[in-house]
C-alpha cells in the first residue's frame, strides 16, 4: 500500500532522523555481538520513497540496508546476501509480500529470519494472512520512522535469543546422545515424567510404548532394589541428600534385567520444596558383569569353578560360629587327596591332569548333598563341608559314595585311568575354634587313611586330636629347647675295615627333654622339618660337630689327623640360600679344615629342587667339603642321582646290612652296590653293622668302612674322648674289638 503523505528530504533529515539520534545510540544494538558488525536489513518495496526513508532512518553504525523494488528482486537478494531481517511491503509487483514471505521460509537460511510486513491493510484478515505466511511482525503504514529502529532492535534481539535457545537445545541434545544416556524429567506438580527416546530404547521399547506415568519406571525396577531406589529418590526430594544417585536393576522389553546407574538433581522453589527432578540413566550392565566375574574369580578355583580356600574357610568359619550359638548344630569336614595324581601328571602331561581334576570335581558335585560346600584347595586336594548333620554317618556315607564314584575309570585321551582317594573326616563335636585347626586335623586323618589302605576314609577322633595337640606342644617345647640348649650330640665311630682303624665319626643329635627324657631323632625330626625348625637345629649341630672334631684333632694331632666328622643335612637345610655362607662361617670360627667335614644327604632331599641342590653341592665340593649319599637303596631313583650329583661316598642303608650274615640275596645286592660305587670313584660305608659276622661279610665285599653297634653305639663326646684316650695310652687307636 502506498504512502499518501508527502515528505520532503529536508523534513526527513532534520525532523525524523537527527532528533532521535541519541535515542538510537542508546539502543547499542544489544541484540548481537559488536564483533559481527551492523545488522543486514533487506527492505523490499516498490515505492522509492519508502526505500530512501528506510535507509535514512536506520543508522549505518548499526544497520546495513539493501533494497529491492519488487518481490522477485527481494528473493534473489535474500539468497545472495542472507540478511538478518527482512522489511517488506505487502503489495509489490511480480511476487507480493505474502508470497515472498512464504518463499523465504522455504529457503535453507530463511526458516528463522525475522520478517516484518509493511501494510496499509489494517483489517484483521490481512494481519492473520501475514502471520500465516510466516511473518514475524507487522508495521502499519504510514511508518513511524522514529520508532522503527526500536522495533527492529526488539525483533532482532528476540530472534537472537530464540537462536541461542535453539543452539543450546541442540547442544544439550548432542551431549545427551553422545553420552549415550537416557534423560528423564519428573514434574512433581502433575506427577508426570518425561522419558527421552533414548531412555526408552535403552530398555528395548519404542517411543510410543512408554507414556509419562512414574510407574512406567518404578514398576520395572527389580523387586529387591525398588524400595531402596524409592527411598533415595524421596531423600533427595526432601533435601536430605545433595543429589540422587543409585544403581539398580530394571526389567527391559524382553523380560531380562539390566543394571542402571541413575543420577538426578531436584529443582526447588523459593520455599525449598522440590517442584521437579531431572536426571539421567546409564546402562552399567557390562561393568557389573565384569565386577561380578572378578568377585567370583577371587573366591573360586579357575580350573574347576569350585569355591577356593578363601571362600571355603569363610563358610567353615560361619559353621564354627553357628555351632557355638546353637547347641544341637553339628557339621563335618571331609578332606580328600587323590591317589597317583602325580603319576598321571608326569606320564600323561598337565593338560590331561587338569582334565582329570575337572572330571573328579564333576563326579563329586553329583554325590554331595544340596547345601554342602565342595571346594578345591589346590593341586589334587578337595574338601567338603557337610552342614547341619544328624550324626557322623552322613559324612561317612558321603565318603563311601565318593570312593565308589571315583573308582570308575576315567578316559583321558584314550587312556583309561582309575584313581581313588584318601579321605580324612573331622566333626564339630571336638569343639574347634579356628577353621585352620579343623582343616589340619582332617588333613592328618586323610594321611592316616592313605597310609592304612590307600583308598579309604579315617575319622579324626579325640585320640588323634590329643596326638595332634602333643605335636603342637612338642613344637613349642622344641623352640624352648633351642633357646635353652637342651640338645646334645652323640658320636658313633666310622671304622676303616682294612686295618680296623677309626676314620671318623657321625654326629647324631639327641634332645634332653626336661619331662620326656632323652629323645632320639625319630621322635622329633619330622616335626622339626614340618615346622622349619630343623634349620636352626641343623646349624647348631654343624657348629658343635665341627668344634668337637677340631678339639679332638688338637688333642691327638697325629692319631686324628685324617678323621672326618659326618653330619646329616636335611632337605630344608639344603634349600637354604645362605647355606654356603653359613658353612664358611662355621669352618672359619671352629678352625676345622673343609676336607674334614662330610655332609650326608638323602636322595629325598634332592627330589624337590634338583637344580638348586646340584648348584649347592658343586659349591660345597669346590670348597673341599665331602659329600655322602645317605640311606642308599631306599629310593626308586638312587642310581640316577649317583650319576648326576658329585658324591664322594655312598652309604648303604641298614636294611641291606642287617641280614647280611644269613641271606645270600642281601650279600649279592651289597656286592653289586659296592662294585657300582667303586666304578663311579666313590668309597662305601655300610651302616648298621650289628655283629662280627656282618663285619666280616663287609670285609669280604671290599666295603671300605662300617659303623654300627658291633663297633660302638653312639655316645656323648666325653665318653668317646675317654675311650680314645685309653687307646692312645696303649699307643694305638683301633676299631672293632677295642672301642666297646
Amino acid at each position: 500500500m502506498k504512502a499518501t503523505q508527502p515528505v520532503s528530504l529536508r523534513t526527513v533529515d532534520s525532523d525524523m532522523l537527527d532528533a532521535p539520534l541519541l535515542s538510537r545510540e542508546r539502543l547499542n544494538c544489544d541484540w548481537r555481538s559488536a564483533a559481527r558488525g551492523p545488522a543486514l536489513v533487506l527492505v523490499a518495496d516498490d515505492d522509492p520513497m519508502i526505500l530512501l526513508l528506510a535507509q535514512q532512518a536506520l543508522d549505518p553504525r548499526f544497520y546495513t540496508v539493501v533494497t529491492a523494488e519488487n518481490g522477485r528482486q527481494a528473493l534473489d537478494l535474500f539468497n545472495d546476501k542472507t540478511p538478518d531481517l527482512v522489511l517488506c511491503d505487502v503489495m509489490m509487483p511480480d511476487i507480493n509480500g505474502f508470497d515472498l514471505c512464504k518463499k523465504i521460509r522455504l529457503q535453507p537460511a530463511g526458516e528463522h529470519v525475522p520478517i516484518i510486513m509493511l501494510t496499509g491493510l489494517n483489517d484483521a484478515e490481512s494481519i492473520d494472512q501475514a502471520f500465516s505466511a510466516g511473518a514475524t511482525d507487522f508495521c502499519e503504514k504510514p511508518v513511524n520512522w522514529e520508532l522503527l529502529p526500536y522495533k527492529l532492535n526488539y525483533v532482532l534481539r528476540a530472534a537472537a535469543t530464540f537462536t541461542e535457545l535453539q543452539v543450546s537445545e541442540e547442544r544439550y541434545s548432542l551431549v545427551a546422545r553422545g553420552a549415550n544416556d537416557g534423560i528423564w524429567d519428573w514434574d512433581y506438580k502433575n506427577d508426570r515424567i518425561y522419558y527421552s527416546p533414548r531412555w526408552k530404547s535403552m530398555l528395548g521399547f519404542e517411543d510410543h510404548a512408554i507414556g509419562s506415568d512414574p510407574q512406567e519406571w518404578i514398576s520395572r525396577i527389580h523387586a529387591d532394589d525398588r524400595a531402596r531406589v524409592i527411598a533415595e529418590l524421596e531423600a533427595h526430594k526432601a533435601a536430605r541428600t545433595e543429589h540422587f544417585e543409585c544403581e539398580y536393576r530394571v526389567e527391559n522389553a524382553e523380560g531380562n534385567y539390566r543394571w542402571m546407574m541413575c543420577r538426578g538433581l531436584a529443582i526447588r522453589g523459593d520455599d525449598g520444596v522440590a517442584c521437579r527432578m531431572t536426571g539421567s540413566q546409564t546402562d552399567i550392565t557390562l561393568r557389573k558383569q565384569v565386577e561380578e566375574k572378578l568377585a567370583f574369580d577371587a573366591v573360586h578355583d579357575a580350573l574347576t569353578g569350585l569355591p577356593n580356600r578363601i571362600l571355603f574357610q569363610d563358610r567353615l568359619s560361619h559353621c564354627i560360629e553357628l555351632s557355638s550359638r546353637r547347641e544341637n548344630y553339628s557339621f563335618a569336614l571331609l578332606y580328600l587327596d587323590l591317589n597317583r595324581f602325580k603319576l598321571v601328571n608326569d606320564t600323561l602331561g598337565h593338560l590331561l591332569g587338569d582334565q582329570l581334576l575337572i572330571e573328579v570335581a564333576s563326579r563329586m558335585r553329583q554325590v554331595v548333598r544340596r547345601g554342602d560346600t565342595l571346594s578345591r584347595l589346590g593341586g589334587d586336594e578337595f574338601v567338603i563341608l557337610c552342614e547341619d548333620i544328624e550324626d557322623i554317618t552322613v559324612a561317612t556315607g558321603l565318603a563311601d559314595r565318593i570312593q565308589q564314584r571315583l573308582l570308575e575309570p576315567v578316559d583321558l585321551d584314550g587312556q583309561k585311568v582309575v584313581i581313588g582317594c584318601g579321605i580324612g573326616i573331622t566333626e564339630s563335636s571336638i569343639g574347634y575354634q579356628q577353621p585352620e585347626d579343623m582343616l589340619r586335623d582332617a588333613d592328618a586323618a586323610m594321611y592316616r587313611a592313605k597310609a592304612r589302605t590307600g583308598s579309604a576314609y579315617e575319622i579324626f577322633d579325640k585320640t588323634m586330636h590329643q596326638k595332634a595337640m602333643n605335636v603342637l606342644q612338642l613344637e613349642a617345647d622344641f623352640r624352648v629347647a633351642l633357646e635353652n640348649g637342651q640338645f646334645e650330640l652323640h658320636y658313633q665311630p666310622i671304622v676303616r675295615i682294612e686295618g680296623d682303624k677309626i676314620s671318623g665319626f657321625e654326629a647324631l643329635v639327641r634332645w634332653d627333654h626336661p619331662k620326656l627324657g632323652l629323645m632320639l631323632p625319630d621322635e622329633f625330626l619330622d616335626m622339626a622339618a614340618d615346622s622349619r625348625l630343623i634349620v636352626p637345629l641343623g646349624r647348631w649341630v654343624l657348629r658343635e660337630a665341627c668344634r668337637q672334631m677340631q678339639e679332638w684333632k688338637r688333642q691327638w694331632p697325629e692319631e686324628a689327623s685324617d678323621w672326618t666328622i659326618s653330619v646329616n643335612l636335611s632337605a630344608p637345610e639344603l634349600a637354604q640360600a645362605d647355606l654356603i655362607e653359613a658353612l664358611d662361617d662355621i669352618l672359619h670360627a671352629t678352625g676345622l679344615a673343609p676336607t674334614c667335614l662330610k655332609l650326608e644327604i638323602t636322595e629325598t632331599s634332592l627330589i624337590k629342587n634338583a637344580s638348586h641342590a646340584l648348584r649347592t653341592m658343586k659349591a660345597l665340593r669346590d670348597r673341599g667339603i665331602r659329600l655322602s649319599i645317605d640311606d642308599f637303596g631306599t629310593g626308586y631313583s638312587s642310581f640316577n642321582y649317583l650319576h648326576q650329583f658329585p658324591f664322594d661316598e655312598l652309604k648303604i642303608d641298614r636294611t641291606f646290612i642287617s641280614e647280611l650274615d644269613d641271606r645270600e640275596d642281601k650279600r649279592e645286592i651289597v656286592n653289586a652296590i659296592v662294585s657300582l660305587a667303586h666304578n663311579l670313584g666313590m668309597t662305601v660305608v655300610a651302616e648298621g653293622s650289628a655283629s662280627a659276622a656282618i663285619y666280616e661279610n663287609l670285609r669280604d665285599a671290599a666295603c671300605e668302612c662300617a659303623q654300627g653297634f658291633s663297633i660302638m653305639e653312639p655316645r656323648r663326646a666325653d665318653r668317646i674322648t675317654q675311650s680314645v684316650a685309653d687307646d692312645v695310652d696303649r699307643t694305638e687307636i683301633t676299631g672293632i674289638g677295642s672301642i666297646t
